[in-house]
């Protein structure tokens, strides 16, 4: 069951030593700041250590929770969909394009943690520091002054997004542009690298491999070869090309390369994959 909230922003600082919730879902969104503390923290299916100064963004689809290994002292930001529509004519043109919401919900942030750089990190302490002064002494749902320190926090995090090559106003790629660029680039073996795939598309290229493998359900690497593999058996089939003419095609060395590639994934050579096939 989800947990709800009916008022548009909430602010909660607390330490403890044992989380008080089991893994849970909610109809709002949270940003969770940690001013001290380590730990581990599950979110979905991915599992990350958190330190002081981790910044993590959970939406209504995330599944979470904290496993505390060193007493941790907790910021939560928490509001609802109607909290930035309230706010909508104090909102900067710079969100039209990508709200704080659809920032919360890329599934990209969800997999990789945001580092902040000096002086984001301070900045980044301070802010939260304030809006939990503020919280102590005011109501904070209706607070213009709240409501900008918070847009700040959402600057802060679209910087460390930049960093990580993380485009928050395109979001993901589909899986078919990905699969069409990786057909179309087959042949071309430096192209189809992780580091240039990853910058055309937008991803951390150390983050690229988890991304694929979430959502094609097989590592990037498997999937080229098994593509590579079956073009392969179909030039072998035409029987238009010799090996080294193959071989060529596809960016390997030399004939006896394409021989071990082939072998090592069909347990065949590719001249007793042709004999099998034409006899």
């Amino acid at each position: 069951m989800k947990r709800a909230q009916f008022e548009p922003l909430i602010i909660e600082v607390f330490e403890t030593l044992t989380f008080p919730l089991p893994k849970h879902s909610h109809t709002y969104y949270e940003l969770i700041y940690i001013y001290k503390g380590q730990g581990l923290h599950y979110l979905n299916k991915i599992v990350m250590p958190y330190k002081a100064g981790d910044l993590y963004l959970i939406s209504p689809d995330d599944e979470h929770y904290f496993e505390i290994k060193k007493s941790t002292k907790f910021c939560f930001i928490k509001f609802n969909d109607s909290y930035f529509k309230a706010n909508k004519q104090l909102s900067p043109d710079i969100l039209v394009n990508t709200s704080p919401t659809e920032i919360m919900r890329n599934p990209l942030l969800k997999e990789i943690k945001l580092v902040f750089d000096e002086p984001c990190k301070t900045i980044l302490y301070k802010t939260v520091d304030n809006l939990n002064d503020y919280n102590s002494l005011h109501d904070v749902s209706n607070s213009p002054i709240v409501f900008f320190q918070i847009l700040s926090i959402f600057g802060l995090i679209k910087e460390a997004s930049a960093k990580l090559n993380v485009r928050l106003d395109l979001g993901s790629p589909a899986k078919e542009d990905l699969t069409s660029y990786i057909h179309q680039h087959i042949y071309d073996p430096e192209k189809i690298r992780v580091t240039i795939i990853a910058q055309h598309f937008n991803i951390a290229s150390n983050y690229f491999s988890t991304y694929f493998k979430r959502n094609f359900n097989m590592s990037y690497k498997d999937y080229l070869n098994v593509y590579k593999i079956k073009l392969i058996e179909k030039r072998i089939e035409a029987n238009q090309m010799t090996l080294k003419q193959i071989a060529y095609e596809f960016g390997f060395t030399d004939d006896s390369h394409l021989t071990h590639f082939f072998k090592r994934h069909k347990r065949i050579t590719p001249s007793e994959y042709k004999q099998i096939f034409h006899s």
